[in-house]
Formats: C-alpha cells, structure tokens, sequence
C-alpha cells in the first residue's frame, strides 16, 4: 500500500466521518460509492469494508460472513475507521451549527446526487 493510497482512505474516512456526523450518513452513502469509484472495489467488497469500519456498533456477525466470503479489505477498514473518528466529531459540530432545514436539504441533494451517479454507472 503506497502513501497516495493511505491518503486517499484517509480522506475517505474523514469525508464519511464529517456527513455521518453532520447529516446521519456515511458507510453507505458515501463510504461504498468511493470504495466502488475509486478503489475498483466490488459492490460486496466495499459493503464488507463498509461494514469492518463500523463493525462494533453495527454489524459484527455481518462483517464475518463477508470476511468468510474473502469480500473484505481489512487494511483500508481500519485506516478510514481511524480517520472516520476525526470526522464524524467535526461533522457534528457542524452539523450543530446550520439550521434543521437546510440540514434536511443538503441530506435530500447528496442522496439525489448519488442515486443519480450510482443509477447511470456502468
């Protein structure tokens, strides 16, 4: 793993940690499109990692069937948890500081945008 690969995992940990703390979403909003776009990942293997980062809140018996399945990267699991951390703390406090309304607005445009994305992907 190069350091341009560490980086990119790290960004997408913060970036999924700062909306999962601002608008509620993360793992499978935007996690699993980037794992997807940007690693190559396949739609199982970024869910199995997905999972791995959120793994004791979340889904322990699931992240195992998807380790089983060998559809897990547990590196890029755990470097974007790390990172994930930070951002989900500064997402919240952002989040805590912008309006309800313009909260549930930029919640519904980021969803849009990604069905959007993700309908039209080959």
């Amino acid at each position: 793993m190069n350091a341009n690969t560490i980086i990119l995992l790290l960004l997408i940990g913060l970036v999924s940690g700062v909306f999962g703390g601002m608008l509620g979403i993360g793992g499978g909003v935007i996690m699993i499109p980037a794992l997807v776009f940007l690693f190559g990942m396949s739609q199982q293997t970024a869910q199995g990692t997905s999972l791995a980062v959120m793994l004791p809140p979340i889904g322990l018996l699931a992240v195992l069937n998807y380790y089983k399945a060998g559809q897990l990267n547990m590196k890029y699991a755990l470097i974007i948890s790390a990172a994930f951390l930070i951002g989900g703390y500064f997402g919240s406090l952002i989040s805590l500081n912008i309006p309800e309304n313009i909260m549930r607005r930029l919640f519904a445009v980021l969803m849009i945008v990604i069905s959007i994305k993700m309908f039209f992907e080959k």
